[in-house]
């Protein structure tokens, strides 16, 4: 769902999001090409080489080759083999929950005036208190989509709902661990315990991109709305994630709460021709009250928590992060396997060039997960909705009662910035490769052996603190540094 800088499930158009190691530039058309990769190469009638050749040989079978081996950030036909995106039985939160109603092992209950939102959000444990409010019209159901009747966005650590007041479906999207975004609708209309059905070529067109990491993905964008919610075309346009300075973010949603002389776009309508010179980001300012722009009985709750939608521009770019590394590292990996057979080497041999391709995807990943290139705040940030204590409350916590959830909302988004998503399914089914890199040079940065300058940002006390609480909160991870330490 997407919305111009939303995130969902949404199946129709969405505008894209830029990667976490791509910066975040403007753009104003996203693009939709779709580069087919060819499968394994075929095996060729080799000698069976002597081993101390392998190598030799398989570099020169890559010249050969190479045009049909994806690079690190090539599009990837991810119907085919090993992913097989359509074909593939998603094992996700929402696909357990789909089980569940089928099997009749629960129900949702038919809320009037709500339909089956409330009843969804609880089975899925995703709190109101996540709600966000975005009323341009770029979800698949931009028809009902306006400023009077915005769309509502709601997300836990793996799965993201969207519904508009009146709709026929609830959107449901979520961050499979080996498919990456996988979506559903769900209907609204009375029924015999309806469930999820999952969506592919509708969301597919759009949730596809650059902007997602060319890998099915999520996506968050901000634009100039016009009296109708209406996307003003000939206006820049924003890629919005943690990277994006306020006074980009947020243009066709609601936000509730304060930012002190911080400013943003949300909030406010814009009329043709958009004049950057005289953006008016007064009237949108620091609101804690919706009441006079719609009417919030429409929705669960009357806000639209600015602590929420940080939380989310952080989540989003990080799990579309997570998908392509999974992606292209399995990829890489079937790539190996192939050739390892045509050449008799080992199962576990694994060559220079895949070994930097493994690498690149967990340094990808690691870019996200340690908050690098993060846009500093200038001010206090509070919500109104108790997002914020919510969050917070989740932990897990260390012997000193810190948390990776811990958030800070005066010079960053996060007190210790080192994301939660480390505890998450999707990363920790990274492939063992990816997975070992991405974990020993984590090692390396908190210590201070890697002085990489992208990581300059981590104060010695950040690192410690994050250290310490991983050493408490993730005993694999710990295990995991003894054995590269030969412990």
């Amino acid at each position: 769902m997407t919305s111009q800088t939303e995130a969902k499930g949404s199946c129709r158009r969405s505008l894209s999001t830029r990667s976490i190691t791509r910066g975040n530039r403007p753009r104003t058309s996203p693009s939709y090409s779709m580069i087919p990769v060819g499968g394994p190469p075929s095996r060729p009638r080799l000698k069976r080489a002597r081993r101390p050749a392998v190598w030799v040989i398989f570099a020169t079978l890559l010249i050969g080759i190479g045009a049909s081996l994806p690079t690190a950030h090539a599009q990837l036909d991810f119907d085919r083999e090993p992913i097989r995106y359509r074909a593939s039985a998603p094992t996700d939160r929402v696909a357990r929950l789909q089980a569940e109603l089928q099997a009749g092992h629960t129900t949702l209950a038919f809320d009037p005036r709500m339909g089956y939102l409330p009843a969804l959000l609880e089975a899925l444990n995703i709190s109101p208190t996540s709600q966000v409010l975005v009323f341009s019209k770029t979800s698949f159901q931009r028809t009902r989509i306006n400023p009077e009747r915005p769309r509502a966005l709601y997300f836990s650590d793996d799965v993201y709902v969207g519904a508009v007041d009146g709709g026929d479906v609830i959107e449901i999207s979520t961050a499979d661990p080996q498919l990456g975004a996988v979506f559903y609708t769900l209907s609204q209309q009375p029924g015999d315990n309806p469930s999820p059905v999952r969506q592919l070529d509708n969301c597919l067109q759009c949730h596809v991109s650059s902007a997602t990491e060319d890998v099915p993905g999520h996506d968050l964008r901000s634009v100039f709305p016009d009296e109708r919610g209406r996307v003003i075309l000939n206006a820049t346009s924003f890629h919005t994630t943690y990277h994006s300075p306020l006074r980009e973010r947020w243009g066709g949603w609601y936000v509730t709460g304060q930012h002190g002389q911080q400013r943003h776009l949300g909030n406010t309508l814009f009329r043709k021709p958009v004049d950057p010179e005289k953006i008016d980001y007064e009237s949108g300012a620091n609101v804690r009250d919706l009441n006079g722009r719609f009417d919030p009985s429409r929705c669960l709750t009357p806000h639209s928590d600015i602590v929420a939608l940080m939380v989310l521009e952080h989540q989003i770019p990080l799990h579309n992060q997570i998908a392509a590394a999974n992606y292209r590292a399995r990829v890489a990996l079937r790539e190996q396997q192939a050739l390892n057979e045509m050449l008799g080497a080992a199962a576990s041999e694994i060559s220079p060039g895949i070994q930097r391709r493994l690498e690149r995807a967990a340094d990808d990943v690691l870019q996200g997960l340690l908050l690098v290139g993060e846009a500093p705040l200038e001010d206090r940030i509070q919500g109104t909705a108790g997002f914020a204590e919510h969050f917070e409350a989740l932990g897990p916590r260390d012997r000193h009662g810190r948390s990776l959830r811990e958030l800070d909302l005066r010079t960053r988004l996060f007190k210790y910035p080192c994301s939660y998503l480390i505890y998450g399914e999707p990363l920790n089914a990274l492939p063992a490769p990816v997975l070992g890199h991405l974990f020993q040079r984590l090692g390396k940065i908190l210590s201070g052996e890697d002085a990489d300058p992208d990581f300059a940002h981590l104060t010695p006390a950040d690192r410690q603190a994050i250290y310490e609480i991983l050493v408490d909160t993730k005993p694999d991870l710990l295990a995991h540094w003894k054995s590269a330490d030969g412990a």
